[in-house]
């Protein structure tokens, strides 16, 4: 974006949606001013997509409520509402400065205004500081967004620690916004963060980890996750990753582990999960970390299986659904796998049934994430993973047996067969035949199925 474009006065509202400017043509109907405030300003200006937006008006509560009677009083208290239009949600909320924090998160009190200015000043940064006149498209930018735009720099409105003191998450927001808009923290905000870690402590897990999913749709995340470890942000909400920082790897890798992680998770594809698994896959390498005489190099034997028991807890410290915390789990305990010629259709049968079917896609875009991580030497890797992909497709395209579900046989055919009562031993022969699918899938018959199992009772003597 050019310099000129990002300092002008003006901001062509033909940009804008016309439901916004909608919204504030019915304020201005009732005699209310608006402006269009926030980050969608911000984005406009520099020319990205934008998801939200919000306006800002001089209009007390209930009279909003009485110029929207439809809209839904989500934050009244503090002024705002929610107008639902075609479907799309518009946050509209009254001119106000605010009070304390004492819960580090919301305002014990908010005062209404009728300054723009006013409101802008209690906001966290000056990028998101600027308004959008929706009359005629002129930028009101008191404290200096656009400039710090142009120098791609992130500063806080006022005075730092008390914007940090007053609401715990910025200080997080402030990294996001570093990854997510390419920007580089002013030095006094920076140093504002340390000293405010008391009151980032009583964020709520469920917040941080929302600001952790938004910072993964970032071009490069780990400019946030560096901001956090300077900062001292990480000590507080992930110290285990803090122990790979200088912990040096074996000659395959150019990175230490914690540099390698950071180069891990920039590289897989932007889906958050994912990212949050290749940022956690060698978590477990710090404390596997040992010296072989044989090998004549340093080792991390195990540190797949260590990595997913160390990653269980954080996932569920920060709040992550079951399901999400299972597909981050799971990916780092099977991140690590070496394809050689040497697999068999059968060994490859193996490692989908371990890992899952559901995860084979995961782990082939980790892999190649994880390799690509090492610094050097990483070609030979991706062709043995491409070797993989081609290999594991064949089999699947042959319809392999993947889970007891698909035997040609179930658990009601072994009990009638075999007179066996239901119980244990039911699964115990399903895993059995499984396993013999596995090898063989040509005994994935009816009859051959019932054959093993009567092999399979003789065998443990039942």
């Amino acid at each position: 974006m050019p310099a000129a474009a990002l300092l002008s006065d003006r901001v062509d509202l033909a940009r804008v949606p016309a439901d916004v400017l909608g919204l504030c043509e019915r304020l201005r109907s009732h005699g209310k001013r608006a402006w269009i405030v926030g980050g969608c300003v911000r984005d406009l200006l520099l020319d990205r997509e934008v998801s939200d937006w919000d306006v800002a008006t001089d209009a007390r509560p209930d009279a909003l409520l009485q110029i929207f009677p439809r809209a839904m009083p989500t934050g009244i208290a503090h002024g705002t509402i929610t107008v639902v239009k075609d479907g799309r949600h518009y946050e509209v909320t009254t001119l106000r400065g605010e009070g304390t924090y004492s819960d580090g998160r919301h305002p014990d009190w908010v005062k209404f205004v009728d300054d723009i200015t006013a409101d802008l000043a209690r906001r966290d940064f000056t990028v998101n500081a600027i308004a959008l006149d929706p009359l005629d498209g002129r930028i009101l930018d008191p404290f200096g967004g656009r400039a710090d735009l142009d120098k791609g720099l992130l500063r806080a409105v006022g005075d730092p620690l008390q914007r940090f003191a007053e609401d715990g998450l910025r200080p997080l927001r402030a990294a996001r916004f570093v990854a997510s808009l390419d920007l580089t923290l002013d030095k006094a905000t920076e140093d504002a963060i340390s000293p405010t870690l008391d009151t980032y402590r009583k964020v709520a897990s469920e917040r941080v980890r929302d600001e952790w999913m938004k910072t993964m749709k970032a071009p490069a995340p780990s400019r946030a996750f560096e901001v956090m470890r300077r900062t001292g942000l990480l000590q507080v909400t992930c110290p285990e990753l803090l122990e790979g920082v200088g912990v040096t790897q074996n000659k395959w890798h150019a990175y230490d582990v914690w540099r390698h992680g950071m180069e891990c998770m920039d590289a897989c594809p932007p889906d958050p999960i994912l990212r949050v698994a290749a940022l956690l896959h060698d978590v477990g390498k710090p404390r596997t970390r040992a010296w072989s005489e044989k090998v004549g190099d340093v080792t991390f034997y195990d540190h797949d299986r260590v990595g997913a028991e160390i990653a269980e807890p954080i996932a569920a410290r920060l709040r992550f659904s079951n399901d999400d915390r299972s597909r981050i789990v799971s990916l780092v305990r099977f991140h690590l796998f070496h394809y050689s010629v040497d697999w068999t259709d059968a060994a490859v049968r193996r490692w989908i049934r371990r890992v899952g079917p559901d995860r084979v896609e995961d782990l082939y875009a980790l892999n190649e994430a994880d390799v690509r991580a090492k610094g050097h030497d990483f070609e030979p890797d991706l062709e043995a993973l491409a070797r993989l992909k081609a290999h594991a497709a064949r089999v699947l395209a042959e319809g392999a047996a993947l889970s007891t579900r698909d035997l040609k046989i179930n658990g009601h055919d072994l009990m009638q067969a075999l007179d066996v009562s239901p119980g244990r031993i039911v699964g115990e022969i399903l895993d059995a035949l499984l396993d013999a699918v596995t090898n063989d899938p040509v005994k994935n018959e009816h009859d051959a199925l019932l054959a093993c199992a009567r092999e399979y009772l003789a065998r443990r003597g039942g």
